[in-house]
């Protein structure tokens, strides 16, 4: 077994024994990232089996799960292509352990993943901006998969909100905010604008305190005959309003270029600061890059 996987084995042992950081301590520390904050690289694990595509992901004990979506036919005009949606539950070695399809016809494309303590919610859309979505809630032990509701827009991501028991989701490229009442799923939802611009959500999470964390990129065009430069980063956003409460930039890039927020991320406490947990490439180059950085 290589080194970086002894090692990200060790700190999912030690973080796995530690008593987990209450929601304040974890967005304290997270309000305390600065653009030059140092996160150094402590583990690389390639993922030993076909990820397609990845979009969410999220940590339960030393596994995670991991949503992704195999394109057979691309979108076109007209068109809404054809693919398969998949849920992935892989371990700290990048082995497979079990996995399951979702959605249905030309709703195969998942989005960013949350976990509440007893459900992982997936969203599942077209692959194209102003579609349809179907909402689920999937049982970490068995993957079995119940639809909560469907939705007249593409939702990139989906959070749970268990303080309010809402269900909040993103649009395609973050442009704007939904918001349900799971004691009333199928009333119209709160619809508000983003105000936030220098990222598109890929994948975001439920944090406690009415704040949900989102990782994204966004490419920007260089000068002419210059390439464009892709940035990425981390936002905290209210759930109450919407609105960005801590914005931060995350410089760091995998071998490949793709920043290391592109698609699924998942950030916990340490005793020391954070670890954040990243795959940002697609099929063989898939890597799960584990990094910490500390908060003085």
């Amino acid at each position: 077994m290589k080194k970086c996987t002894w090692l990200l084995l060790l700190l999912i042992h030690i973080s796995g024994q530690a008593q987990p950081a209450t929601p304040d301590v974890l967005i304290a520390k997270i309000k305390k990232l600065r653009p030059d904050t140092p996160w150094t690289l402590v583990a690389s694990v390639p993922l030993r089996f076909p990820t397609y595509h990845p979009q969410g992901m999220v940590k339960i004990g030393p596994d995670f799960y991991l949503s992704s979506v195999q394109v057979l036919q691309k979108p076109a005009e007209g068109s809404p292509g054809e693919g398969i949606g998949y849920l992935f539950k892989f371990d700290a070695e990048g082995k497979l352990l079990a996995q399951q399809t979702l959605g249905e016809s030309t709703l195969y494309h998942p989005g960013g993943i949350d976990y509440d303590g007893r459900y992982l919610w997936v969203p599942v859309a077209e692959y194209r901006p102003r579609s349809r979505s179907v909402l689920y809630r999937v049982d970490p032990a068995t993957l079995v998969a119940e639809e909560v509701l469907r939705h007249d827009d593409h939702l990139g991501g989906l959070v749970h909100h268990i303080d309010a028991h809402t269900l909040h989701g993103v649009s395609w490229g973050s442009r704007d905010f939904y918001q349900w009442s799971l004691n009333e799923p199928q009333k119209v939802p709160l619809r508000v604008p983003n105000p936030a611009f220098y990222i598109d959500y890929q994948d975001c999470h439920y944090l406690g305190n009415h704040l949900m964390l989102c990782g994204g990129l966004k490419n920007y065009p260089g000068p002419a005959n210059a390439p464009a430069f892709r940035l990425g980063g981390l936002e905290l956003v209210s759930l109450l309003d919407h609105r960005p409460v801590h914005q931060v930039p995350v410089p760091l890039w995998s071998p490949t270029g793709a920043p290391m927020t592109n698609n699924p991320f998942w950030v916990e406490a340490t005793a020391h600061g954070l670890r954040g947990y990243f795959v940002p490439d697609d099929d063989a180059a898939s890597t799960l890059y584990v990094y910490e950085a500390v908060i003085e």
